[in-house]
Formats: C-alpha cells, sequence, structure tokens
C-alpha cells in the first residue's frame, strides 16, 4: 500500500492536513467491511450448535442462508443507487446501522423461521458493502491507481470472515451463541460511529492536502449524472461491457458462498472435524483470499510491464489467472487429508478475490462515477443470484449426493466466465501501458 504507516498530521497553511489521506480513508472502509463480514459469518460459525439448539434440519438452515441470500441480491442495486444519490457517508452509514441492530436482533432468536427474517434485513443492509466499494474507490484514487486500491479494499471482504472463527469462538466460550451474535453487532455499531465522524468525501474533506486533491481529480472525470432508479437500471442494462462484468460474477460468487456458510458444516459433516478444529483451520482460506486480494492489483503491474497489456487487459489477464487457479477446488475432491483438503480450498479463496476484486476494477474503470455504486450493485445482484440458488441446491443435494460435485462444478465455472471476459471487456488493441 503507498502510504507511510507513520505519516503525521502536519500544519498547512491553516488547516491540519493528513499525508496520503485517500489511503487512510480506504482504510477505514475496509474495517467497516471486515465488520461487516464478521456479523454476517457468525451464523456459519455457529451453524453446528444452531441446528442442534434451535432443532433444524439442513434444508432449514439452508433457507435461513437463503433469506439473506435473497435480500442481498435484491438490495444491492438499490443500496448503489441510494450511495449514488446521497453520497458515500450517509448511504453506508444508514446501512450498517441497520444491519447492526439485526445482528444484535439474532440473540434472541427462538426458531429457524424468526432467524431467516432477521437474516433477510440484515442481508439487505449489509447489500451496501459492493457498492460502497466502488463508490470508495472511484471517488478517492485517480484511474492509474484504482487497480491497486481495488486489491486492497477487496481484503476487508476476506479478512472480515477470516477473523470472524476466532472472534466468534471466543464470544461463543464466553456467553454461548447469543452472546457471539451480541458481541458482532456493537462491534457494528462502533464502526458506524466511527464512520461517521471520520469520513468526508475528497470534495470536502478538511484533512485533505489540496496538491493530493488535485492528484486524485487528475482525470478530470466527467460531473455525474444522477437517475431515478429505474431510469439508472435501464441504461446500465442496455451496456454491452457490463454483462462482461455481470456474467463472470455470476459463475464465481458460489464458491464465496460456499467458503462464507458452507465450508464449516463440510469440515464437519464430511472431514470429520469437531468444531475447535474448524475454528483452528477454517480462516485459513479466508487469508489466502486477502492475500489473493493484495497481490491482484499488483499483478496487473506485472501483465503491463511484462507484456505491454493495456490497463483493461491487465485487469483481465489477472483474473483469468485467478479462474485457473479455481481449479483447486475440484482437485480438493480427490484428496483423503482434511489438512491437504484446506489447503487446496485456500487456492481457490486466494483465486476467487483475485477474481472478485479485478471485476470490481473493471466496474471503476468502465463506468463514470454517477454509475459506479449502481453498476457494483447490478454486478452484486448477478452474483448473488448464483449464490441463493447454489445455497438452495446444497441444502437439497448435501445430504444424499455430498458436496464432491459441487466442488468440482465450482472448480470449472470461472474459467467459463473468463470466456466472457475476454468476449465483452478485452481490447483488441496493444495499448500504451497505463
Amino acid at each position: 500500500m503507498n502510504f507511510d504507516s507513520h505519516s503525521k498530521a502536519v500544519s498547512l497553511a491553516g488547516k491540519r492536513v493528513v499525508k496520503n489521506l485517500r489511503w487512510w480513508m480506504l482504510v477505514l472502509f475496509l474495517l467497516g467491511v471486515t465488520v461487516n463480514y464478521i456479523t454476517r459469518n457468525a451464523l456459519g460459525i455457529l451453524a453446528p450448535e444452531l441446528k442442534a439448539s434451535l432443532q433444524m434440519t439442513t434444508e432449514q438452515y439452508s433457507w435461513i442462508i437463503a433469506a439473506f441470500q435473497l435480500a442481498y441480491t435484491v438490495f444491492q442495486p438499490f443500496c448503489g443507487w441510494l450511495i449514488d444519490v446521497i453520497g458515500l457517508k450517509t448511504g453506508f452509514f444508514i446501512c450498517a446501522l441497520i444491519w447492526s441492530v439485526m445482528c444484535l436482533l439474532h440473540a434472541g432468536a427462538g426458531s429457524w423461521i424468526q432467524l431467516a427474517i432477521l437474516r433477510f434485513f440484515m442481508g439487505a443492509s449489509e447489500a451496501a458493502a459492493t457498492p460502497a466499494n466502488a463508490k470508495a474507490i472511484g471517488d478517492w484514487f485517480p484511474k492509474k491507481e484504482r487497480p491497486v486500491a481495488a486489491g486492497w479494499a477487496g481484503v476487508g471482504f476476506s479478512i472480515g470472515a477470516m477473523l470472524a472463527p476466532p472472534v466468534i469462538y471466543l464470544a461463543h466460550a464466553s456467553f454461548g451463541w447469543h452472546g457471539a451474535f451480541f458481541l458482532s453487532g456493537c462491534l457494528g455499531l462502533l464502526w458506524a460511529a466511527i464512520w461517521w465522524w471520520l469520513y468526508h468525501s475528497p470534495q470536502t474533506h478538511p484533512n485533505l492536502a489540496d496538491e493530493e486533491r488535485s492528484y486524485i481529480g487528475q482525470d478530470h472525470d466527467p460531473e455525474p449524472v444522477r437517475q431515478p432508479f429505474w431510469q439508472s437500471l435501464k441504461t446500465i442494462a442496455k451496456i454491452k461491457r457490463f454483462y462482461g462484468i455481470a456474467i463472470p460474477a455470476f459463475l464465481a460468487e458460489p464458491a464465496w458462498g460456499v467458503l462464507s456458510f458452507w465450508v464449516p458444516l463440510y469440515l464437519a459433516n464430511e472431514r470429520g472435524m469437531a468444531l475447535k478444529q474448524i475454528v483452528l483451520f477454517a480462516w485459513l482460506p479466508f487469508l489466502a483470499a486477502d492475500l489473493g486480494s493484495i497481490a491482484s492489483g499488483y499483478l496487473t503491474r506485472l501483465y503491463i510491464r511484462w507484456f505491454g497489456c493495456t490497463r483493461v487487459n491487465s485487469i483481465v489477464a489477472s483474473s483469468i489467472t485467478g479462474a485457473f487457479l479455481m481449479l483447486s477446488l475440484a482437485l480438493m475432491t480427490l484428496v483423503q487429508s482434511p489438512w491437504l483438503a484446506i489447503l487446496l480450498i485456500s487456492i481457490g479463496g486466494f483465486g476467487h478475490q483475485v477474481i472478485s476484486c479485478m471485476l470490481s476494477a473493471l466496474v471503476v474503470e468502465s463506468f463514470d462515477k454517477g454509475q459506479m455504486a449502481t453498476v457494483n450493485g447490478m454486478r452484486g445482484s448477478c452474483a448473488w443470484i448464483a449464490s441463493f440458488l447454489f445455497s438452495l441446491i446444497i441444502g437439497v443435494t448435501a445430504d444424499t449426493i455430498g458436496f464432491n460435485p459441487l466442488f468440482v462444478a465450482m472448480g470449472f465455472f470461472d474459467l467459463i466466465g473468463a470466456i466472457f471476459l475476454v468476449m465483452f471487456i478485452a481490447e483488441r488493441r496493444v495499448g500504451t501501458p497505463a
């Protein structure tokens, strides 16, 4: 990351200026997404005990997941449009308040139906994370830095999932599953307060140096055009390159849904691991995903330097690299050792986040600032439609055919998605490295 971790505020022309403030704003956003994923993944970590405590079947658990995924799918474009219209600060703050309160209320759930209702409203508000990601990158970074910024921003999506097992396990050990949900909800409320206090747009931030403000705005992006919600959706749906992003997202997301919601149950049922073992090792795929997020943006620079790719083609090439790494999920079904299985799942987590971060980078690269959050919300909806359907398939089939056929399918989905990236997004010219 291109900021000095020891930089201090300095006084310049009578105002308190923070050096490289754009990176600190990205860190603030990253912390919010981290908390978002801790609250989200608490359910998956506690799934074995919740099933026993609330006497749920696997199919009923799949409906709880599906309720979250349905809301997350439907509300992403709306949350994106809301953020485009009222701004990132206010829009993301409202959504963070809602998802945190919903998580707190999980502690009082007494049945799977109540959990499903709470997960629906939680999913509707947490849907803001994906569109907000594009908005934060587009607002705070010039085009030449956006692929790397997208990689760092993606860390929040996986580091939260990585931290969830130990955080939730410790809360569970101290306070039971009720306390685990309560603690994660409180973390969300705390971050929302910090966000409201510290975040401002580049145009109004009192601690942003004029030189850095000019650097951020060097591309002279046109003034964003804000349209009514349905008109905005229709406009975007007519653009071919949107489908070059949306279809690969549709094919990529089932793997992330499985990592987030089903891997603990898979390790318990098919690999014979106890909850303590799951907590000790289930975070590794998300650590690998963090590394994939960070590596993705720098990988684009290597493709530019080594092969003379344009900026767009370097992003496409980085995503295709991630697609080949996803084959590890298919290979995982051939191994007997649970530890080797976790290693191969981790490689899949690395590959998935390379793809996911680069799809976000393509949104920021291909659409203007007035559309970025809405487009990323629509991309997210396409992704979560697939995740929603795949969870229902798992709920119906996992107890009969097992997980292995599903992991094989996930291993090849992203290679199919790569074909659409090449068809609709890749530039057919050799450009000047950007």
